[in-house]
């Protein structure tokens, strides 16, 4: 019994006397400590307190690149080589270049001062064959006449030696044609205007309002001259719309350019015939 107690005394002894070397064989390699060398790491300024590792180093300054354009291709423009290697774009065209730069940039020329200028409003020119001009005349009117042919829309005024002086003229429209023989009974210069109650009442009806007097001048619609046929309502007149001449276009007054009319007035008197047809 006692030899066992000393077997078991024995093996207790020799296994307290073990574990310490068994410890210091595992913790006898023990890992390096790694310390940076750069003191200036912030894990080391916050372990010591000195101010001047505290300070905050200067950061060094980044140059940055102006960004390239992108130019796109298309297909047609991407040369490929053999099979399995790297296709080859071609070169780009001036087009292509400046449609990448789209936005242009500021000019540095002040422009807010600057208007542009004003369009011209432009009329349509009249036909030059209703500019005037001579023409033969073998009729039977005597010269001085005035003969208006409303058909053709042409005034001639008839000269000696089988000549007459053809000017254009505008004529009325559908429903205001007439024809017929008066004389001049009266000759006006920049005459004023005073539109019958009937044109009044019918260009209202048509949303337009006309005055019911209007002084002579370059906005009248008689124009420059004007030459009264008889006792009626129509007259030989100029316009303020020399492109309408040449088309059935008035309420039945023969209307002229003012060049025309101006031409045409001097050259005739009271009492001269004139011939409608």
């Amino acid at each position: 019994m006692k030899a066992k107690i000393f077997v078991l005394g024995a093996a207790a002894m020799l296994v307290l006397a073990a574990a310490p070397a068994g410890a210091q064989d595992r913790y006898g390699q023990r890992p390096p400590v790694m310390v940076s060398p750069d003191l200036s790491a912030p894990w080391v300024m916050q372990l010591r307190g000195n101010k001047q590792l505290r300070q905050r180093q200067p950061q060094p300054q980044v140059q940055h690149r102006r960004p390239q354009p992108q130019v796109r291709y298309s297909r047609q423009q991407v040369q490929y080589g053999q099979p399995g290697q790297l296709g080859v774009m071609a070169q780009p065209t001036l087009n292509q270049v400046r449609r990448t730069y789209r936005q242009r940039p500021p000019s540095p020329f002040q422009t807010a001062g600057i208007a542009a200028p004003a369009k011209r409003e432009v009329q349509p020119q009249i036909d030059p064959m209703y500019l005037p001009q001579d023409v033969a005349y073998d009729g039977k009117e005597k010269a001085g006449t005035i003969i208006i042919d409303t058909t053709q829309n042409f005034l001639y005024l008839v000269k000696a030696d089988g000549q007459a002086r053809r000017y254009g003229v505008g004529t009325g429209k559908p429903g205001f044609e007439w024809a017929g023989t008066h004389k001049i009974t009266q000759k006006r210069e920049w005459p004023d205007w005073r539109p019958p109650a009937e044109m009044i009442a019918r260009e209202r009806a048509k949303g337009r309002v006309l005055p019911v007097h209007m002084e002579g001048g370059p906005a009248n619609p008689l124009g420059a001259r004007a030459l009264y046929l008889g006792s009626t309502l129509y007259r030989i007149h100029g316009t303020n719309q020399p492109w309408t001449i040449g088309g059935a276009v008035s309420s039945g007054c023969i209307r002229m350019r003012n060049e025309d009319v101006v031409d045409l007035y001097e050259q005739v008197g009271i009492g001269t015939k004139v011939v409608v047809m």
